[in-house]
């Protein structure tokens, strides 16, 4: 897998483009490989086309240098692209889409390889919302928190990577009412946190939230962390609902110790 952004150099994926063709060289050489094509992956949350466009048009001219040296490229695997946005609606998906497959099509014109994709956060955050019950409303000093009984082991992405989710009453009201407030966990961690000083409509004990796309590196990243069972995975499709995966109990923590 190539690294082809200079600004991506300090993390630990891929290898400089520049070493490439001494690379595939090497590669060649091996009884066990056979050269098939260029791997190349610039960042999973990228939202503007552009960035693919230009990576495409280094790998575009990377094949031509590899095909020169007489290695068979016949694959571009262009990695986990087309970001997704957490804070605005996905009414304009397919434009999207549509953008994001040109910027990696037309580089690639007339080089004969088959492009491989990996847009699965895009397809499939949206797709998901993580339900939870509001269960304790907390003042300290200026803040509220609304503590909630979905916790940091459940989506870990806010306390990971500080990402945004939008959290929304499950039954909507005609109350304009809003209030700034932390949404919170119940696990002992000041990172057990999902939302911080955002702007909410007001909710009172026992209502239900969703925290929405939580398709992608939700339940994947999901763990029993503070002795907590992994919440219930529901199907829902229309009016339909099916439950895909049981509420863990107690006993399946436990169930591999000795």
């Amino acid at each position: 897998m190539c690294d082809v952004s200079a600004l991506r150099r300090e993390h630990k994926f891929g290898v400089p483009i520049a070493d490439a063709t001494r690379l595939y060289a090497q590669a060649a050489k091996l009884k066990w490989l056979r050269i098939a094509g260029v791997s190349v992956h610039i960042g999973s949350q990228i939202t503007d086309v552009k960035p693919f466009a230009a990576a495409m048009e280094r790998v575009a001219n990377l094949v031509l240098d590899l095909r020169a040296q007489g290695h068979k490229v016949e694959y571009v695997d262009a990695g986990g692209g087309l970001g997704i946005s957490y804070t605005n609606s996905h009414n304009n998906f397919e434009t999207e889409v549509v953008a994001y497959a040109n910027a990696l099509r037309h580089p690639l014109r007339g080089l004969n390889v088959h492009l491989l994709l990996e847009p699965g956060r895009s397809i499939v955050g949206p797709g998901g919302a993580l339900l939870t019950r509001l269960i304790y409303r907390k003042r300290n000093g200026e803040k509220n928190f609304l503590v909630v009984d979905a916790g940091m082991n459940d989506l870990i992405r806010p306390a990971l990577y500080q990402a945004h989710h939008e959290i929304v009453p499950v039954i909507r009201t005609d109350s304009p009412a809003t209030e700034k407030v932390n949404v919170v966990g119940p696990v002992c961690e000041t990172g057990d946190f999902f939302a911080r000083d955002r702007t909410l409509p007001e909710a009172k004990e026992g209502d239900l939230l969703a925290i929405l796309d939580a398709g992608a590196y939700g339940m994947s990243l999901a763990s029993n962390y503070n002795t907590r069972p992994r919440p219930a995975e529901v199907l829902v499709q229309g009016k339909k609902a099916k439950l895909v995966r049981r509420r863990e109990t107690f006993r399946d923590l436990i169930r591999g110790e000795v």
